[in-house]
């Protein structure tokens, strides 16, 4: 009987040839070269967070949870190499036990690490870049079989295609990080009219490490959050002041415990308060009945060829709505804004771009094409959705 996948929002379903559950980077090796032996394509599981069809196979889908743990911790040199299928929030305390942290999260930590890799996870912070920035190397094993190492130091051009990969470069089973001293970090909310957050916002985003801030549509109101790195003493719960000090793997994270569908276009910063301001007026006008809040970040520039941020910081600007009520008529009612100003879409989160539009908003977009061609001719680890993104 064929085993069912579903992702987290429950909007992705398919029925894979075969669901594989390898132990090690053997395991994964001989489970592709099965894949190959019987012509079916080859996709990746991780937590299934992704609200596209990333994953979405008839084909082999390997499930990465039994590949999890550190293989390995150097705190002198600040580094580490993890396993691909290590969820973050257990990552966040091997790395603790080490006295090792990332530099930073993203809001959720739920997601596998090669996967939140994989689709260019970010969190907040003008001088914090994403997730990715933070890969020095990976290992992988390729449409035949063979296992491939890439570090920057002898590959960096491949590493930085397979920064940010979607999956179609092989399967990551092991990566090497970049990392800090365990930190902590003090955290503030605060509620405030719309108008005084947006009066505000540069001020906060220039002084603090963390600044980011949900508007909530229906009272047109803001959460605002900063957080900045602090020596007290951890103190996890929240008070009645909004404030709360905890190490930055345990603070970071918020939890989501409601389903919901997410787009995310990052603009260039300088372009990010206009943007929202026309998503906020189009969502007034054309959406009142929305309920769920749009949630502004800051990430700064890097290297990875398809990463949002490539070459240019931006403002990560997020629409939510219930998993449970339409979705599709909002979301691409609001692209266009997001488009008019210069925009690339969160791999992860719902877009309606194909080959042509996505060529024109990254510039090294067919260098990584050529590199995908050259370590997966024959297209193993494509799917529909793949095809259809990079146009093969």
């Amino acid at each position: 009987m064929s085993e069912n996948w579903t992702n987290w929002a429950g909007s992705i379903r398919c029925t894979p040839w075969e669901i594989a559950r390898p132990g090690d980077e053997a395991e994964v090796a001989q489970a592709v070269g099965r894949a190959a032996e019987a012509g079916v394509g080859v996709r990746v599981a991780g937590s299934g967070h992704s609200f596209t069809p990333l994953v979405a196979t008839d084909g082999l889908l390997l499930d990465l949870d039994g590949l999890t743990g550190l293989v390995h911790a150097d705190r002198s040199h600040t580094r580490a190499r993890a396993r691909a299928g290590t969820k973050l929030h257990d990552l966040g305390e091997l790395l603790f036990a080490e006295g090792l942290a990332m530099e930073n999260l993203g809001d959720v930590n739920v997601q596998a690490l090669a996967g939140a890799l994989s689709t260019g996870t970010h969190g907040t912070g003008r001088a914090l870049r994403n997730l990715p920035s933070q890969l020095t190397g990976m290992r992988l094993v390729l449409a035949d079989g063979s296992l491939r190492d890439l570090d920057a130091d002898h590959d960096p051009d491949l590493l930085d295609a397979a920064r940010v990969s979607l999956g179609a470069l092989g399967v990551v089973v092991e990566v090497d990080l970049h990392l800090r001293p365990a930190y902590r970090l003090h955290e503030c909310v605060r509620r405030m009219p719309m108008d005084a957050c947006l009066e505000e916002l540069d001020d906060g985003i220039a002084n603090h490490r963390h600044y980011e801030f949900w508007w909530y549509p229906p009272k047109d109101r803001a959460e605002v959050k900063w957080i900045d790195e602090t020596e007290a003493d951890p103190d996890p719960l929240e008070d009645r002041k909004g404030e709360r000090i905890d190490w930055s793997h345990r603070l970071l994270p918020s939890v989501r415990d409601l389903r919901f569908h997410e787009m995310e276009y990052s603009v260039p910063a300088d372009r990010g308060r206009d943007c929202l301001l026309a998503v906020r007026e189009r969502m007034r006008s054309h959406h009142p009945d929305v309920m769920w809040p749009v949630e502004y970040r800051r990430v700064a520039a890097d290297d990875a060829w398809l990463s949002t941020a490539h070459g240019r910081d931006v403002a990560a600007i997020s629409l939510h709505q219930d998993a449970n009520l339409p979705h599709q008529e909002f979301f691409s009612d609001v692209e266009p804004i997001f488009l008019e100003h210069g925009g690339r879409p969160h791999w992860g989160k719902v877009h309606g771009l194909g080959a042509d539009q996505l060529r024109a908003r990254y510039e090294r977009f067919d260098d990584f094409l050529r590199v995908r061609s050259e370590l997966d001719p024959d297209g193993r680890f494509l799917n529909e959705h793949l095809r259809g993104l990079f146009g093969v």
